[in-house]
């Protein structure tokens, strides 16, 4: 019997190409199943679709593993919390996916990926609901804007203080939600390890599209208020690991790669990492006399800081990907990736070329997904 796993990669695959539109579908087929479902989400609703299809590509590629699959959902359901999802609309959303998913396959769509689907979205929304059920937090919590310093073009980096106790580990992602974007959510990545005063750090980069980033750019304020939704993702250390590390990040993908240094700060005596650093220009490596000071100060971290499209930078030229090949090998390391959807893809498949095991390789593809449709 061909598994669910199988089965859902191979249907995803027939429509991955449309699947912007198979996202506009979706959501039609919900507001029109129950249209008060409307008011739950933003007036634009481009980010509300990268973000469903981010999530239904995490969740595809998990799928056969069972473990982390099902921590991502709970996760995913404690997150929900924010948008006042209640059990009844798991329904609404089911059917709806499923007809979307069938509706764009086409010919391709058989009795077989129907059935797929089907136990496939019993076992998120289970998932889902333990996890929004068993979470005794807050749905979100308020927190203070302390400090904001833009950093060269588009780039800010800022200080904020939640409220109210806030538990996460270092290299997890939150959600976040400004009053010049109301109802608009963005995940970004905390760029440091959990402190005794709470204190997090965010990097944000103001995109053309993004109409949440260039707020938290451009407007955002020390002394404004800001809310947070519960950490997720699993690019975290594995402390039981003894391999050194190679972190890769791209532009402020660099943000949980800071975090994972900042952890290892307090504890690490045996293992060396690597630190890649990529950018298109020299303006746009924002953070490196930060990560410098980190390596004059720790023998074990090393930086490599790369630019892909500026001919009189005086370090590594290329693309982040290539630079790390060049440096390899790299078989007996830990690797963790983040930067944007085209940097993680090449690198994932640099890796992958290199012969490298699929499980020593962590990274989050909702956290690096962009802000408006479109995965590739």
């Amino acid at each position: 019997m061909t598994s669910l796993a199988v089965l859902l990669k191979e249907s995803w695959s027939h429509v991955e190409d449309r699947a912007g539109d198979l996202a506009n579908y979706f959501y039609a087929k919900i507001f029109l199943t129950d249209p008060n479902l409307r008011d739950l989400f933003p007036v634009d609703m481009s980010l509300q679709r990268s973000r469903l299809l981010g999530a239904l590509v995490q969740s595809v590629q998990m799928v056969d593993d069972p473990d982390r699959f099902g921590e991502y959902l709970r996760a995913l359901g404690r997150d929900h919390r924010k948008f006042h999802v209640s059990p009844e609309h798991y329904g609404i959303v089911g059917t709806a996916l499923l007809e979307a998913v069938r509706a764009y396959s086409g010919s391709h769509w058989c009795i077989e990926y129907d059935q797929a689907w089907r136990d496939a979205y019993d076992i998120m929304a289970t998932k889902m609901l333990q996890g929004a059920e068993s979470d005794e937090n807050p749905a979100y919590w308020h927190a203070e804007v302390l400090t904001h310093e833009r950093r060269g073009r588009d780039v800010a980096v800022f200080t904020c203080a939640p409220l109210l106790p806030f538990t996460y580990h270092a290299g997890q992602y939150v959600s976040l939600e400004c009053q010049y974007q109301p109802r608009l959510w963005r995940t970004y990545s905390v760029a440091n390890a959990p402190r005794s005063d709470g204190t997090m750090e965010f990097h944000v980069r103001a995109t053309s599209t993004g109409w949440v980033s260039a707020a938290l750019v451009r407007k955002l304020q020390p002394g404004d208020m800001i809310r947070v939704g519960p950490a997720m993702g699993s690019m975290t250390i594995d402390r039981n690991s003894t391999r050194d590390i190679v972190a890769v990040a791209g532009g402020t993908g660099l943000a949980p790669i800071k975090a994972l240094i900042d952890d290892m700060t307090r504890y690490n005596r045996s293992r060396w990492m690597h630190v890649f650093f990529g950018a298109k220009d020299r303006d746009d490596l924002y953070d490196l006399q930060a990560l410098n000071r980190l390596a004059g100060r720790y023998p074990w971290l090393s930086v490599i800081p790369a630019c892909s499209d500026d001919p009189t930078y005086w370090g590594e030229r290329g693309n982040i990907n290539e630079v790390v090949e060049r440096f390899g090998p790299w078989s007996e390391h830990d690797f963790y990736v983040c930067g944007s959807p085209p940097m993680v893809k090449g690198t994932l498949g640099t890796l992958a070329r290199l012969g490298l095991p699929h499980s020593r390789v962590r990274y989050d593809a909702v956290a690096a997904l962009p802000e408006a449709p479109g995965l590739r």
